[in-house]
């Protein structure tokens, strides 16, 4: 993994190509905290997997987990160096992507729609209901079966029934092949 702002853009650009999208990061005050960004209004995000909400968990070493307004898909990146959060999310999201098994078509029309992010408040309160529950799960996965990889947690998490989802899908990586394959998830 890169270890500088440079080379985590360089990677980044290498994955996403040169379009040009919007995403908007919405941050619990305890990350906004941490990453300091310039915040601003929650705007609609040119991908289909739409804005995501955000928090730190403070573990060694800290993470972030970031959690998809649409389909309640969570993904975990490390918050160290926090200044490159912004950058290092699409990657994260795409390994995630990839290991969930979703078309190699939807990943690369998914991410260049996170060329730029914005950061804003947390505006979702069933989301960070969800978050929450994850993060509690999480905790334990870490403490009882010592499962520490970011990817892997991310995994396990997204197989966990979630209540917004029950009209639907129910879990979150059904949920995101769901919308992979032209579903419409609300």
């Amino acid at each position: 993994m890169p270890q500088n702002g440079a080379s985590v853009q360089a990677a980044r650009s290498s994955l996403i190509g040169s379009s040009f999208g919007m995403l908007t990061l919405q941050c619990t005050k305890k990350l906004l905290d941490r990453i300091k960004p310039t915040i601003g209004l929650a705007q609609p995000s040119t991908s289909r997997l739409g804005n995501w909400h955000a928090t730190v968990l403070f573990w060694k070493p800290q993470l972030v987990l970031l959690v998809n307004d649409r389909t309640l898909l969570p993904v975990l990146v490390p918050l160290a160096p926090a200044s490159t959060l912004g950058l290092r999310f699409p990657i994260a999201l795409k390994n995630v992507l990839v290991a969930i098994g979703l078309p190699i078509e939807f990943i690369q029309s998914e991410i260049p729609g996170m060329d730029e992010i914005s950061f804003a408040k947390t505006s979702n309160r069933s989301v960070l209901g969800v978050m929450k529950e994850f993060i509690y799960l999480a905790e334990g996965y870490r403490d009882h079966q010592g499962l520490t990889d970011p990817l892997a947690l991310a995994l396990k998490l997204s197989e966990t029934p979630c209540g917004p989802l029950y009209k639907g899908p129910v879990f979150p990586s059904k949920a995101v092949r769901e919308l992979a394959s032209g579903g419409v998830i609300h």
